[in-house]
């Protein structure tokens, strides 16, 4: 068994990846979907529950009971509709896959940091949430509400709004850091 250290969870994490390049790719696709079903489930859930008369249309008219109650409702569908079948893939995957690989391969990766170490910052998420701003306001400006008061919005602009923010800054963002990535993985891969 090799000693766990940063230059052999290296070494580790590169043996890992030339021999299981396709699981890594399914969880990479799997994890996509998931972010993309939440969001789904999200935009359907805003809309079936002012339909259904759960919240009122236009924000001038919430109460905290509004707020409560989309929330729990919320929650609950994510759970059903997104986190059990998660739960299932993954015990999938973790019973065809990872209980099928040689123990001795098993030995090797255990002790070792595969996905990197957990990391104990909390601010990490305000720039993002910042470029998440930006884009809104942006978004209400080329919309032309941005004299419009709040209460005239319905519920399904702002959550609708808040979504395509959420996209344009993950294409922005991701298609470069994922062909980033695929570039070093190759490269890294590649090295001896």
């Amino acid at each position: 068994m090799v000693e766990p250290g940063s230059e052999n969870d290296e070494k580790v994490w590169k043996k890992f990846l030339r021999k299981h390049w396709t699981i890594v790719i399914v969880l990479i696709v799997g994890a996509i979907m998931v972010v993309a079903g939440a969001l789904y489930v999200f935009l359907w859930f805003v809309k079936d529950a002012q339909t259904t008369g759960l919240v009122p249309v236009t924000l001038g008219l919430w109460a905290m009971n509004h707020l409560l109650w989309f929330l729990i409702y919320l929650i609950l569908w994510e759970i059903l509709l997104v986190g059990i079948p998660v739960i299932i893939a993954v015990a999938l995957v973790y019973f065809l896959w990872w209980k099928r690989l040689p123990s001795e391969e098993k030995e090797d990766y255990r002790g070792h940091h595969l996905f990197g170490k957990r990391s104990r910052r909390s601010d990490g998420g305000n720039a993002f949430s910042f470029l998440i701003f930006i884009g809104f306001v942006i978004k209400i400006y080329v919309d032309g509400n941005w004299n419009k008061p709040f209460e005239t919005w319905t519920f399904n602009y702002l959550t609708s709004s808040l979504v395509w923010v959420l996209i344009w800054l993950l294409i922005i963002f991701g298609i470069p850091m994922a062909i980033g990535g695929s570039l070093w993985l190759r490269h890294e891969m590649k090295k001896k």
